[in-house]
Formats: C-alpha cells, sequence, structure tokens
C-alpha cells in the first residue's frame, strides 16, 4: 500500500476526551494539603482565583468551576479561535469565568488588566488538543490530507508550509532533529529543500507525510515515519517551548504562597522544561557573585508527578504519554 493510500479522506467522530481530569483538578485546588477540618481554608481555596492556561475544548475549566464557590474566579486562555468561541459561550452562562485569546505566556499581563496581581493556582495542558489533531483542516494529522497549516491561532502567524517554502536546508534540519527528536533530520531537509528547487514546494499533509516516508529508513514499531516531524513543525510555527517557559516564569511570579501549579505534558521535550524548571525552583539559590551573601531562598516545592491510570489508557489511548507535575508556591520570606 502507498503512503498516499493511508490518508483518510475524512475524520471518524471524535469526542475530546480531558485527560488527568480529577487528578489535575484535585492537584491544582490543592485541598489535599489542607486539615479537613479546617472550614475556613477550604472555603478560601474554593473562592480564589484561578487559571487555566490551556482551554482547549473546557474540560478542566468546566470541572473546576463545577468545585468552585461563588466567591471563585477562573480566567482561561487559548491561541486557538475555535477554542474561544467555546469560551466565551461558557462565560456568558458563567460570570465567575473569563477567556483571553492569548498565549498563556502573557498571562501576567493580562491578569493585571483585570485587577488580579495572586492567583491561587495555575493549571497547563500542554500540545496540541484532540480537535486540532481530528479536524482536517487544520493540517496537524498526517491521517488527513489538508493544507500544511499546523497553527493553534489561524489568525496570525507563519505556517508550516511557508516555513518549509523559505527556511534554509540547515534550518530545516535543526528544527526537524531539535524539535522532533528525528535522527534521519539530516535527510529529510535535504528532500524538501531539493523538491523545493524542483518548483513543487511542499503544501499539504499528505505531500510532507510521503516525502518523509521516503526519507525514513527504519522507524519503532507502530509509529508513523512522519510522526516526529509533524511534532518538531508544529512545536516551532507555534513556539511551544519558548512559550512554555515563560508561562512557568509567569506562573510562579502570579502565584500566591501556597498556590499550586500543576502541568500536564506529552513528550519529552516539554516535560524536560517543566521538571527542570521545578527542580531549579525548589532549591535555594546561592549568588555566586555574592558567595557570602544569603542565599536566595526556593519558591516552589515539588509535589511529585503522576501518570494516567491503566483505565484510562485503555479508555483514552492518547492519555498513554501524559505527565503530570504539580508544585507548590512556597511562603514568602
Amino acid at each position: 500500500m502507498s503512503p498516499a493510500s493511508t490518508h483518510a479522506s475524512s475524520p471518524a467522530p471524535h469526542t475530546h476526551v480531558t485527560v488527568l481530569l480529577d487528578e489535575t483538578v484535585s492537584a491544582v485546588l490543592g485541598l489535599d494539603a489542607l486539615d479537613e477540618g479546617d472550614v475556613a481554608a477550604h472555603q478560601a481555596r474554593l473562592n480564589g482565583t484561578y487559571i487555566d492556561g490551556t482551554f482547549g475544548r473546557g474540560g478542566h475549566s468546566r470541572a473546576l468551576l463545577a468545585r468552585l464557590g461563588p466567591g471563585g474566579r477562573l480566567v482561561a486562555f487559548d491561541k486557538d479561535p475555535e477554542a474561544i468561541a467555546v469560551g466565551e459561550a461558557l462565560a456568558a452562562e458563567d460570570a465567575r469565568f473569563g477567556i483571553v485569546h492569548d498565549s498563556f505566556a502573557g498571562m501576567g499581563q493580562a491578569l493585571a488588566a483585570r485587577g488580579i496581581a495572586q492567583v491561587q493556582g495555575v493549571l497547563l495542558d500542554l500540545g496540541v488538543s484532540s480537535p486540532q489533531i481530528d479536524n482536517p483542516v487544520r493540517g496537524f494529522s498526517f491521517r488527513f490530507d489538508a493544507p500544511l497549516d499546523m497553527r493553534m491561532d489561524t489568525t496570525r502567524g507563519e505556517t508550516a508550509a511557508d516555513f518549509l517554502a523559505s527556511a534554509p536546508e540547515r534550518r530545516i534540519a535543526e528544527v526537524i532533529r531539535d524539535y522532533g527528536e528525528e535522527r534521519f533530520a539530516v535527510q529529510i531537509a535535504k528532500a524538501l529543500v531539493a523538491r523545493r528547487e524542483g518548483g513543487s514546494p511542499v503544501r499539504t499533509t499528505a505531500e510532507l507525510s510521503e516525502l518523509v516516508a521516503r526519507s525514513v529508513k527504519t522507524r519503532e514499531p507502530g509509529q508513523d515515519p512522519a510522526t516526529r516531524t509533524f511534532q518538531a513543525l508544529r512545536i516551532l510555527v507555534n513556539r511551544e517551548l519558548e512559550e512554555l517557559e515563560q508561562g512557568l516564569s509567569a506562573a510562579l511570579a502570579l502565584l500566591a504562597p501556597g498556590g499550586r501549579l500543576a502541568v500536564i505534558s506529552f513528550h519529552s521535550l516539554e516535560d524536560r522544561i517543566v521538571k527542570t524548571f521545578i527542580a531549579r525552583e525548589s532549591k535555594d539559590e546561592i549568588d555566586r557573585r555574592a558567595p557570602m551573601a544569603p542565599p536566595k531562598a526556593m519558591r516552589l516545592q515539588a509535589l511529585g508527578r503522576l501518570r494516567a491510570s491503566t483505565g484510562e489508557v485503555a479508555a483514552n489511548p492518547r492519555s498513554r504519554s501524559a505527565m503530570l507535575r504539580v508544585a507548590q508556591r512556597t511562603e514568602v520570606p
């Protein structure tokens, strides 16, 4: 069977299933850290202000709103116009909720504009959502032939096809190697540039998938040869790793003492950034320029990590690679 024949003409119906829903909501609310008899502390948590930095289709946001008290507040962020439309409908139903059409990297400025200086919790569910993958016109999936777009925010920015039509061969190889961890990155980049110089640059998902399949000599059992290349281009187009680093710093600056940070990642590049950030902020920092000065106190306490249960993975295979990491803001000295 040729690579082209593996592409579906339309997606199978798919209902978005939020990964690690109960575990993440419980973690970000932080009720597990309180004495069950401390009613005032519980009420303060449930009437606090929270951030859902990756609204998607609202699974985590709705679960948070279901548990928050009447004085609670939830501000969500998303770059996808389709997600924003869903969020605006939810905001019309629940006055405690608001949504911002922007990356969570800018949460500090967005909340300052709303008069919010501190929050009790920040939730980030990273990566592309199931509706984005399953919508052929978005260009995220090699399963459907479509324009090679891959932008989460379709109102701005360069598409994946635009990048491949102009970037130097060396840059293409770097992106596929570094963001896709693809060992055949150089071969794929050479093939892409050769095709471009021949007058027919790659413009669709099927064209890219077929080219990669011819360039990748071996692949892990059960993995499509194009998987890593598609991941790399998606990360580049949406600046996912840069925005994650910025968003983690912004979240730390906003968290009140005792506030929780809960982050779900789906691949090693994301998880490495989250793990490193939490580890760095969970240590006393000594200023090497002034070694005799008191160390800068740790700002986070790592609370652990969690993977999806066997039952959840069986019901939702896309949860298989999910990793939830949780940390708590320490008391400000």
